[in-house]
């Protein structure tokens, strides 16, 4: 592949809501983990884990534990005199937090604790960071791959979708419902399929707004 391919790629990708029947294969999400896994990580610690659920049902019960959680926040809001701001949480956050309804695949993203020989051996005994700088550090990494796996989809002629409401909203209630490991965090969530639209280009900041060179 030359630069231009790549670039293509980079730039075409969109977020995409809404999704076409069309079912995605286990054989397509295990190809784009595939990809995910060889994303860069901190010490080759590899900091990620993935539940892709094509259960349509679970999907839909995912969606509605997160208009659930979404109702109580909003409830709260207006209980303490923020009632326009509740309404507006329900009406422009909650669409987009639940973007995932319709696809056939939702992709939970996890992340696990940064361990290695580097933390085992001489981070840890010299006490160089607090603990929860190392769950950070799984972070980074996974958010790495997440982007592998959503790039690899548009190569694909796939569609994703990536979005934290659930994770904010509804983490505790994905704890019931997935196999999420106690000591793994619930990073995003990527709804994955076959796009039925393509969404416009969003704009960006110019490269001279956000790159400082330094000679």
């Amino acid at each position: 592949m030359n630069y231009e391919d790549f670039k293509s790629i980079v730039l075409e990708r969109r977020s995409v809501r809404k999704f076409t029947e069309d079912p995605v294969s286990v054989e397509d999400v295990r190809e784009l983990i595939d990809c995910a896994r060889y994303a860069p990580s901190d010490t080759n610690s590899q900091t990620w884990k993935f539940i892709a659920v094509m259960n349509g049902d679970l999907i839909k019960t995912i969606e509605d534990v997160t208009w659930e959680e979404l109702h109580k926040r909003a409830a709260d809001a207006e209980e303490r005199g923020l009632t326009r701001e509740g309404r507006l949480l329900v009406k422009s956050f909650g669409p987009y937090a639940t973007a995932f309804s319709g696809a056939p695949v939702l992709i939970i993203c996890l992340a696990t604790p940064y361990e290695s020989k580097f933390r085992e051996r001489i981070f840890d005994p010299i006490a160089l960071v607090e603990n929860s700088v190392w769950d950070e550090e799984g972070i980074k990494s996974s958010c790495l791959a997440a982007q592998n796996l959503m790039l690899a989809a548009h190569a694909r002629g796939l569609a994703t979708c990536p979005m934290t409401g659930p994770v904010l909203l509804a983490q505790h209630r994905l704890r019931g419902l997935l196999p999420i490991p106690e000591e793994a965090q619930v990073n995003m969530v990527i709804a994955l399929g076959h796009p039925q639209e393509r969404p416009g280009k969003l704009a960006r900041k110019e490269v001279d707004e956000i790159l400082e060179i330094i000679r």
